[in-house]
């Protein structure tokens, strides 16, 4: 795991990355980290991720003193259900294994650190465009620490919000395009930090996708704690081509 800690306590304010090759799970990864400028309230550092000596992932990271000033933020949904109300994606998988087409049911069955509860199961025999957002609760399995440092918050969080945001892209091509005959990958992820956090209760991911076009999807979104803090804002390109058989 990546962490990069500053010694005056910055934390990140905004990172921006691409993915460049496919990486090799069973391969080490070495991160080179380069000190592009510490200036009295902001740091920032390059990254890139190498593996057989070749760059797989590359990003640029900007960290900030804590500093007060003006507050505002985006509020929270209101009208959608609860994460008590809601199936998680381990509890599809024991509800609907043996009717959920394949591709489905491999995706949703890996085991994950965290589990996710949709606000809407959709319905794979039902080929049907929908609007291009999505709304998902989230919350890490197990006991979690009271002590987890800031770093490692936005380090979990950050892997966190790579699932769910290209969801909003396929919706509106529910008709014709889903997982099992679209080539999905993410293609660049930029993220920033707003509020600290605790990871002790269900979290809130709200995604909508403004465009779809030439083979990419573009979606954005926002997560929120469970009592209304905006936490971070997210946005990713990725490839959603269509396969040919």
């Amino acid at each position: 795991m990546l962490l990069i800690e500053l010694e005056d306590n910055r934390f990140v304010h905004s990172l921006h990355s691409y993915f460049l090759r496919p990486g090799n799970l069973l391969k080490p990864i070495l991160f080179e980290v380069e000190n592009l400028r510490d200036g009295r309230s902001f740091s920032t550092r390059r990254v890139t991720a190498l593996q057989d000596d070749k760059a797989i992932f590359i990003m640029a990271a900007s960290f900030q003193i804590v500093e007060d000033g003006h507050d505002y933020q985006k509020e929270i949904i209101t009208d959608i259900a609860e994460p008590e109300d809601l199936l998680s994606w381990t509890e599809m998988v024991d509800k609907y294994e043996d009717i959920l087409p394949k591709p489905m049911l491999s995706y949703l069955s890996i085991d994950r650190p965290v589990e996710f509860k949709p606000t809407q199961i959709l319905n794979p025999f039902e080929q049907k465009d929908l609007p291009a957002e999505e709304n998902v609760w989230f919350k890490l399995k197990g006991t979690i620490p009271s002590d987890i440092s800031l770093p490692l918050k936005h380090q979990l969080l950050a892997y966190i919000s790579d699932y769910p945001i290209l969801n909003a892209v396929l919706k509106p091509h529910g008709s014709k395009a889903h997982y099992g005959n679209t080539q999905m990958a993410s293609l660049d992820h930029s993220m920033w930090f707003y509020r600290d956090f605790n990871f002790d209760d269900w979290m809130l991911f709200t995604a909508e996708a403004p465009n779809t076009f030439g083979a990419r999807g573009f979606s954005r979104g926002n997560i929120f704690s469970r009592d209304g803090k905006l936490i971070a804002s997210v946005a990713q390109e990725g490839l959603m081509r269509p396969k040919t058989y």
